[in-house]
């Protein structure tokens, strides 16, 4: 189950960081037997100076691009059909090159990037896949007309062009771009946005009640930094010098981790959020995580109203 959860939460991520420079596609459905692309991305310009700010992820977003997250190391079965997908999507636009009879471009052709835990050197071999001197350890080419890449993100290199894609490793490689990510300025363009999502992937895992080591390890990291952003929400209220400014501060911050957790709220719902007091508010952070779905909230508010 868990691994579902960090399935989704993988594709949020890279849809968030991604968005603002092409087109994203996630999930992708590819034609014959119904096969779903994690995420297929479409640069808007791959000559964007601006994508520099994702490190290594930006790099690789200079050109059309297949994203295949796994949680846990990719087997050689996984690999094998995640190489289909690509297939298949090469003759879907090989067939609509023909129809409007024009050749296909190699530049066309988005790339394949399998991000995995770990390669083994078996695993390795066998797909003929190798380090190439202008890219950083832990990025393996397979073959040239097979256009796909294996990153291996506990290999990679422990610096800030690497930081938005070791996120998305495990255990000790996830906690420390963690803390790299919760050391970035309160104004970097991804910080909060990465954070949210980190937060909403912290209320899914307590939700699921077999819950791995490495997870309740995350969950334990993230407990605080989530503690902390509520407290800087409040004292930004307090600095602007009006009571109104904090309670803005709280209600901002709870409606987005909803938001994150549930999707769109009802408009009474916000309203009601609207209307609480700034204890209520925190009183309302505090329980967060014991949501499992929106009447849980709506049975919350109730009862506060019911107070009143």
């Amino acid at each position: 189950m868990t691994r579902f959860i960090h399935d989704q939460f993988s594709k949020d991520y890279l849809e968030e960081l991604l968005k603002p420079y092409g087109e994203i596609q996630a999930p992708s459905r590819v034609a014959a037997e119904v096969r779903e692309i994690d995420v297929l991305f479409s640069p808007f310009s791959p000559q964007n100076a601006s994508l520099k700010i994702l490190g290594l992820l930006g790099k690789i977003a200079t050109k059309p691009a297949i994203f295949e997250p796994f949680r846990n190391p990719a087997a050689k079965e996984e690999i094998c059909d995640c190489l289909l997908k690509l297939l298949e999507v090469r003759s879907a636009l090989q067939r609509e090159a023909n129809r409007n009879k024009t050749s296909i471009q190699n530049i066309e052709v988005p790339q394949l990037w399998i991000l995995t835990p770990t390669a083994s050197s078996t695993i390795l071999s066998g797909f003929g896949a190798t380090q190439k001197p202008d890219w950083v350890a832990g990025v393996y080419f397979l073959p040239e007309y097979l256009r796909t890449v294996i990153v291996a993100l506990h290999q990679l290199p422990c610096t800030q062009e690497t930081l938005w894609l070791r996120v998305l490793g495990r255990g000790t490689v996830q906690k420390q771009a963690i803390d790299e990510l919760a050391a970035l300025p309160a104004n970097h363009p991804f910080r909060k946005v990465t954070l949210e999502l980190l937060y909403n992937l912290q209320k899914n895992l307590n939700i699921n009640q077999q819950i791995q080591t490495d997870d309740r390890e995350l969950v334990m990291r993230l407990a605080p930094l989530y503690q902390e952003d509520r407290e800087k929400a409040r004292q930004e209220g307090q600095q602007q010098g009006q009571q109104q400014g904090e309670q803005q501060g709280e209600q901002q911050i709870i409606l987005r981790l909803l938001k994150r957790r549930f999707g769109e709220l009802g408009l009474s719902v916000i309203e009601q959020i609207q209307g609480l007091s700034i204890d209520e508010l925190e009183s309302l952070g505090d329980v967060l995580l014991d949501f499992s779905k929106v009447g849980d909230l709506e049975v919350w508010l109730r009862e506060k109203a019911s107070q009143q």
